[in-house]
């Protein structure tokens, strides 16, 4: 959930196009993010056909995600972060709430976004006109170390919609394991993980 939270979030963070202290983190995870300890609530059966908040407030991971984005920012970020389970088995849905200190266009988000991440293997942008795809979807990251990004913006509330998916038993947990060791030992990033994923598009 942190790394579905802050990749969107550093770019546009670090170019100061939104309020710091006024970030709102909604989450749709699947039943694999429901903890090491088996529970009725995170049983995929019991979750299958339903949409559960929890932990809606005061959520653990908000301390590691504000401790990694107050770290490229010298202004203090304060995150509010609220998970829902839902009928998937794999997979992370973030859908960032953000609000611009003025007004933004499409060229200023995509300015922020491609000078933090052109080159990166691993991100990908989502933002298109037609078709299913038109935001990112868990669905097209199953079983890849993809991050895939995307954004919207709502000119009427003066928000700046940040979206992103993620398989969370890949680039959530193992696969992002494989790229940091990867990168550690010298060697090419991507060894490991060039996997195009389960769902054929």
């Amino acid at each position: 959930m942190a790394t579905a939270t802050m990749l969107p979030l550093v770019p546009i963070l670090k170019a100061d196009l939104i309020e710091k202290n006024r970030i709102v983190a909604d989450l749709k995870v699947g039943s694999s993010g429901g903890g090491s300890k088996p529970t009725a609530a995170s049983h995929h059966p019991e979750r299958f056909g339903g949409v559960r908040p929890y932990k809606v407030v005061g959520h653990r991971h908000i301390a590691e995600v504000e401790q990694e984005l107050n770290a490229i920012t010298n202004e203090a970020v304060s995150i509010s972060f609220t998970p829902h389970a839902v009928n998937m088995v794999r997979g992370i849905l973030s859908t960032v709430h953000t609000f611009p200190k003025q007004p933004l266009t499409n060229k200023d988000v995509w300015k922020a976004l491609r000078g933090q991440y052109e080159g990166e293997p691993f991100i990908r942008f989502v933002k298109y006109q037609k078709g299913a795809y038109q935001l990112p979807d868990p669905k097209v990251t199953l079983g890849t170390n993809y991050c895939d990004i995307g954004f919207e913006i709502d000119e009427h509330a003066n928000r700046l919609l940040l979206f992103s998916a993620i398989d969370n038993m890949v680039k959530g947990a193992s696969g992002q394991g494989v790229q940091c060791l990867n990168l550690v030992m010298g060697i090419e990033e991507t060894t490991g993980l060039k996997s195009t994923g389960f769902h054929p598009m």
